[in-house]
């Protein structure tokens, strides 16, 4: 058994193994509608962390777009807010240190290979 909240219209918005404050209901552990729910829960998750990936990934494309329209003198890198120039110049400092030991890691793999 498992404890449980629901909305004004019954839907399962929280379930516990134990009681907790809120709590209007039990459902039994291999009951249908608390498989489905359980099932919802990890889709939207699974969604969810597509987007934080894909969130990510577009940080790196919107960055790479602000220096060709720098490169190419549509703006002026003083024209970005100072707080975008701050983020863009902190993981442009991590990159290269990034870089950095990539480089150092190669060199000494090589080393190690004669």
């Amino acid at each position: 058994m498992v404890y449980v909240q629901r909305d004004d219209q019954g839907r399962l918005l929280r379930v516990e193994h134990a009681p907790f404050e809120g709590m209007n209901g039990v459902l039994a552990v291999e009951s249908e509608e608390l498989h489905n729910w359980l099932a919802l829960k990890e889709e939207v998750k699974a969604r969810l962390d597509r987007l934080h990936d894909s969130d990510r990934e577009l940080v790196r494309v919107l960055e790479d777009v602000v220096i060709v329209l720098v490169e190419r003198g549509v703006i002026q890198y003083t024209d970005l807010p100072e707080a975008a120039r701050k983020k863009l110049d902190e993981r442009a400092v991590v990159r290269a240190d990034i870089e950095g030991l990539c480089g150092a890691l190669s060199r000494t793999d090589q080393q190690s290979k004669k």
